[in-house]
C-alpha cells in the first residue's frame, strides 16, 4: 500500500519565501469522511483535479491513494463538499535534501501558514529550517479534514502568522 509519511509544523517567519522552487493554488474539499478514512478532491491551479483517498488514524503515516480525474468532475465534487472548502497556496521549498511544502491559507483560514515535510520512513530526521516553528504533527486541529468539517478558526488563531507591514 502506498504510504504518506509526513511531519507538520507551524511557520514562524517569511524567510522561506526567498527559497521557493514552485507554487500551486489549491481548492479542496472532502466528499466522504469516516473515523479513519477520507475522500478528498483537490482542484489545482484551476487546471486539473485529483481525488485522494486516505486510510488510517495515525496523522504521521497513513495509506494514501491518488487519482487524476477530469476537472469537471472535480468541480462537481467541490460543490458537493462537506463543510468548509479549503483554499491555499502551496509553495515547495527545498532544504538540505528534503522538499518542504509551505501552505499559506486563504478564505476561511486566511493567515494560517503550515509547513509539511514528506518522509520515506517514520524514523527519518530532516534538518529543520530556521523559519520552522512548533511541530504540530499529530495535532488533529491541523488536519485539513478537521479544518474542513469543523470551525477551527478560534482554535488555530495562535498558529496564524501575521507578517510585519
Amino acid at each position: 500500500m502506498p504510504k504518506e509519511i509526513e511531519r507538520k509544523f507551524l511557520v514562524q517567519s517569511q524567510d522561506w519565501r526567498s527559497q521557493v522552487a514552485s507554487s500551486f493554488q489549491f481548492v479542496q474539499g472532502y466528499v466522504a469522511i469516516g473515523e479513519d478514512r477520507s475522500v478528498r478532491v483537490r482542484l489545482i491551479d484551476g487546471q486539473s483535479a485529483r481525488l485522494t483517498i486516505k486510510i488510517g488514524r495515525n496523522l504521521l503515516a497513513r495509506d494514501e491513494y491518488e487519482y487524476d480525474i477530469p476537472i469537471e468532475h472535480g468541480e462537481d465534487l467541490i460543490r458537493a463538499a462537506i463543510g468548509n472548502v479549503i483554499e491555499k497556496t502551496r509553495y515547495r521549498v527545498p532544504y538540505e535534501g528534503f522538499t518542504w511544502e509551505v501552505d499559506v491559507f486563504q478564505g476561511f483560514y486566511h493567515g494560517l501558514v503550515v509547513a509539511e515535510v514528506e518522509l520515506e520512513s517514520e524514523d527519518q530526521s530532516p534538518a529543520i529550517p530556521q523559519w520552522i516553528g512548533k511541530e504540530v504533527t499529530g495535532d488533529w486541529r491541523y488536519s485539513n479534514m478537521v479544518m474542513a468539517t469543523q470551525d477551527m478558526g478560534k482554535e488555530l488563531g495562535h498558529g496564524v502568522y501575521h507578517p510585519p507591514l
